[in-house]
């Protein structure tokens, strides 16, 4: 008896120490759990390739002592033979210990071995249709609590061996419970379950979710649908219910959205992925209103928005997260539940995080000190006495001092976490399950309480889940009549705190990841501030993004943050400035104004906004904004603003300048996108070039006509045989002058863009050369040089000759420029032809000195001889009424 007390308490020091592995502790409770299965499953596995053993009932579940008729166990299963060939001598056995598990680490250690290690033989029973190539049975095979030994109160294995001719081929261990009829336990064990109503992450950004996954769990048979079901179900059948339900917002408002009656998108997170538009989701309004109905009356908490990774945001410098997280849970309790949490619990990820992150979730989520309690994995914990599962009281450090804390037990996690779908993983969970609380039980004669907080995304066979909850109520061992709420008030326990194991970290999400995310909310931020009203349509998306359900799932975290990314970038480009598809935009001037169009494309979404405009090249000054401009700018879905920008530059070319936009706050707000660049082209054509022009073009037509005239005058005359051939004396010709009135330049007196308050600082004026001439010099037309001013046009080419005339707007007649001296003719002719083959010829007339304002006719500027052949109209000759 000695050597098996020895060996039993060997195996519980073994059984802390691998529990204490440090892989293991940074898996999620569902993963080891399945791991652990997976081993269990897979025990014998060169046998079990070629046998196949499935258990399907164990009856009783709690035994009893005879004449009872519980004192009768009965196994059922299903043999079949895998090996392609005849199995000689093929026969099941029941196998058993007479000796109750002496701890939980035995427990363990006969649930992963083979029942050949179990001494007694309680049945046995030849398998001929089995034995065959491909031959299937099922059998029943039976024994007796009295004639097995089974006597004193606690968890006894039996198992179930496969055996060819006295070879194991295959073989399951379980457990039976046995109570005697004085029960043999001191104190039932307290029991309350965490009823975990977690989604994980279905939607990258609000409008699009990822897979349809989330209709799958919702609908009759999936993982959701079970889960409310089963708590229903078990409420009814043991008349109370000891759930404590934890809730993640996110999934009730994925729920909600699958509801609407639009119906709702699927697209998944790959570049090319198409989007379908599905029906509103029946599945999604019963789950809801089946939800409401059965936790209406029942305790539950909040996790924050997605159940972020929290002690990773701490890590990072994020824990504003947390607080943005738990804010969003509450909104979405109102809109969904219609009620706030009423247990002050929070529940980091994997039931482990350290002191600076208990301290930020607390601060978020607002526990009170003294009344507030964090949900812990037992593998934070330590007894003192280390083979005695600690009550799940307990404390725990933060920055404010010491808090409540709820410890929920890790090693029953992970077993009732594990596969319970595949046929037979019910069955074994389940005897598992009520061997390991007995287990508990009978470690102290205290009263003390257990806590069942299964996996986040637990996934269990729904009948499984039902009797959990109902042996929780009605096993003679175990009392429900109690909540986490009653054990975070109890009095705490010795187990003491360990802190946050380093071999979490290497789950937690990572700092690259994270930094991308940041980038992501900042510019969320920015997009948030220019929308009127001011909400925030990526906040929500942005704490999926930081979910701990990406923990183990990078390439999926990636894809859903490059999704998000691109959605808003492609929003934010829906505000913009409208530019011209090549990018430019002309000024007939040095000065003048361009246009500058701003659009709101975005879709029922109002804007408001700050605009800047500044000049890229030193040639070109951005004049002084409208007042309306220069506020705040507000435009509605679908329209556009438009403001004229005045610019001045300093000489043909093109000039750049950049438009940036700005949110409305502060006293600049910040930059709004990357901007966008424009280039100014300067062209110095204006206003005044144009009157110019228009000014010479008629007085040509008008000089034109004239002479006309009078050449046809003058040939009637000459026809007739009177009047003069058109030659004057000798000596009254003078010599040629400019051809160009006054000082030559062509321009207004003043410039038509004067300074003022647009242009600070300077003039904005520019002379460049050949502005004016002396008078009677050749060439000083306006082509000389640039116009002063901003809408000067260019004039003839320098050295036109004869182009000068009333080119002035401001000229006046008696103020014309210097030319040979009137003839005696009748004409005044302007002076050297400027085309080809022409020469001068003296007038005949004898006509006023040039300038004297004396022959109206004439006007302005006019010289005096005529050099024509006679027609008056000689090619490359300029009319004097023409200049």
């Amino acid at each position: 008896m000695r050597t098996v007390n020895r060996a039993a308490a060997l195996a519980a020091t073994l059984s802390c120490i691998l529990a204490s592995a440090a892989p293991a502790l940074a898996l999620e409770p569902r993963e080891r759990g399945q791991e652990r299965a997976s081993r269990q499953s897979n025990r014998e596995t060169s046998q079990r390739d070629q046998v196949s053993l499935v258990l399907e009932s164990v009856s009783p579940k709690i035994a009893r002592p005879a004449p009872s008729s519980a004192a009768t166990i009965r196994v059922t299963g299903t043999v079949t033979n895998k090996s392609g060939q005849p199995l000689p001598g093929l026969q099941v056995n029941l196998r058993y210990s007479a000796s109750p598990a002496g701890s939980r680490g035995q427990v363990a250690q006969w649930a992963s071995g083979s029942p050949g290690q179990l001494g007694g033989v309680a049945d046995e029973q030849p398998l001929q249709q089995a034995a065959g190539a491909g031959g299937s049975q099922k059998f029943t095979i039976t024994g007796n609590t009295a004639s097995m030994g089974l006597s004193g109160f606690g968890a006894y294995p039996i198992g179930v061996e496969v055996t060819s001719n006295g070879q194991p081929v295959a073989g399951q261990t379980t457990f039976v419970t046995y109570v005697p009829k004085g029960k043999g336990f001191a104190a039932p064990l307290q029991v309350a379950w965490v009823w975990p109503i977690i989604g994980g992450v279905h939607r990258a950004n609000d409008q699009n979710f990822m897979n349809d996954r989330l209709a799958r769990d919702m609908a009759a048979g999936g993982r959701l649908s079970g889960l409310v079901g089963a708590a229903s179900a078990a409420k009814r059948e043991a008349r109370t219910s000891s759930v404590t339900w934890a809730i993640d917002p996110a999934l009730l408002d994925d729920a909600q959205a699958m509801t609407a009656k639009n119906g709702y998108t699927v697209r998944a997170p790959s570049r090319n992925a198409k989007a379908t538009r599905r029906p509103q989701n029946k599945d999604a309004v019963n789950w809801l209103s089946a939800l409401r109905e059965t936790s209406k009356n029942e305790p539950f908490f909040n996790l924050p928005y997605s159940d972020p990774d929290a002690v990773a945001l701490v890590r990072h410098k994020l824990g504003a997260h947390l607080t943005t997280a738990y804010n969003d849970s509450r909104a979405v309790n109102t809109q969904v539940l219609g009620r706030q949490p009423t247990v002050p619990v929070a529940w980091p990820p994997s039931g482990a995080a350290g002191k600076q992150t208990l301290t930020q979730l607390a601060k978020s989520a607002g526990l009170d000190p003294k009344t507030g309690a964090f949900l812990m994995s037992s593998r934070e914990y330590q007894s003192q006495a280390q083979t005695l599962t600690p009550t799940a009281a307990a404390r725990v450090p933060t920055d404010g001092g010491q808090m409540r804390a709820v410890i929920y037990d890790e090693g029953l996690s992970d077993i009732i976490s594990g596969d319970t779908r595949s046929p037979g993983s019910a069955l074994l969970v389940e005897q598992r399950f009520l061997a390991e609380t007995a287990m508990i039980t009978a470690e102290s004669p205290t009263r003390r309480t257990l806590v069942v907080a299964p996996s986040r995304r637990w996934n269990p066979d729904p009948e499984l889940a039902k009797r959990l909850l109902v042996y929780s109520a009605k096993a003679d061992w175990l009392d429900e009549r109690t909540s986490v709420s009653d054990t975070a008030a109890a009095a705490p326990g010795d187990a003491a705190f360990q802190g946050y194991s380093s071999a979490y970290e290497r789950y937690e999400l990572g700092e690259l990841y994270l930094r991308d995310v940041q980038a992501i909310a900042r510019r969320a931020a920015t997009f948030r501030a220019i929308l009127n009203p001011e909400v925030n349509p990526y906040q929500r998306a942005i704490l999926r993004l930081e979910s701990s359900h990406w923990r183990g799932r990078g390439p999926q975290a990636v894809q859903a943050r490059t999704m998000v990314s691109n959605e808003l970038k492609a929003e934010m480009e829906k505000v913009h400035v409208v530019v011209p598809t090549n990018d430019r935009v002309s000024v007939a001037g040095s000065s003048g104004r361009i246009p500058i169009t701003i659009a709101n494309d975005l879709r029922g979404r109002r804007v408001r906004f700050r605009f800047e405009v500044v000049s890229q090249s030193p040639g070109l000054q951005i004049g002084r904004l409208e007042p309306r401009d220069e506020q705040v700018i507000e435009l509605d879905p679908g329209k556009k603003h438009t403001a004229r920008i005045p610019v001045q530059a300093s000489g043909n070319g093109n000039f750049k300048v950049r438009i940036q936009l700005y949110t409305p706050t502060g006293e600049r707000g910040r930059a709004y996108g990357t901007g966008e660049d424009l280039t100014v082209r300067s062209t110095l054509y204006g206003r005044w070039a144009l009157l110019i022009t228009g000014g010479g073009l008629a007085v040509l037509f008008v000089g034109v006509g004239v002479r006309a005239m009078r050449a046809r005058r003058r040939r009637k005359a000459e026809a007739a045989g009177d009047g003069s051939p058109g030659m004057g004396p000798a000596g009254t010709t003078g010599s040629p002058g400019t051809g160009f009135p006054g000082d030559g330049s062509g321009l207004p007196a003043e410039s038509a863009f004067p300074s003022g308050p647009e242009f600070p600082g300077g003039t904005g004026l520019h002379t460049g050369p050949g502005t004016g001439s002396a008078p009677g010099s050749p060439g000083a037309g306006p082509a000389a040089g640039p116009w002063s001013g901003s809408e000067a046009g260019p004039g003839p080419a320098s050295g036109a000759g004869p182009t000068a005339g009333a080119g002035s707007a401001s000229s006046e007649a008696g103020t014309a420029g210097t030319g040979p001296t009137a003839g005696t003719g009748t004409e005044a002719w302007a002076g050297p032809a400027a085309g080809p083959g022409s020469e001068p010829r003296p007038g005949t007339g004898t006509g006023p000195a040039p300038g004297s304002g004396a022959e109206p006719e004439a006007g302005a500027g006019l010289p005096g001889a005529s050099p024509s052949p006679g027609d008056g109209t000689a090619p490359g000759r300029w009319d004097g009424h023409q200049g």
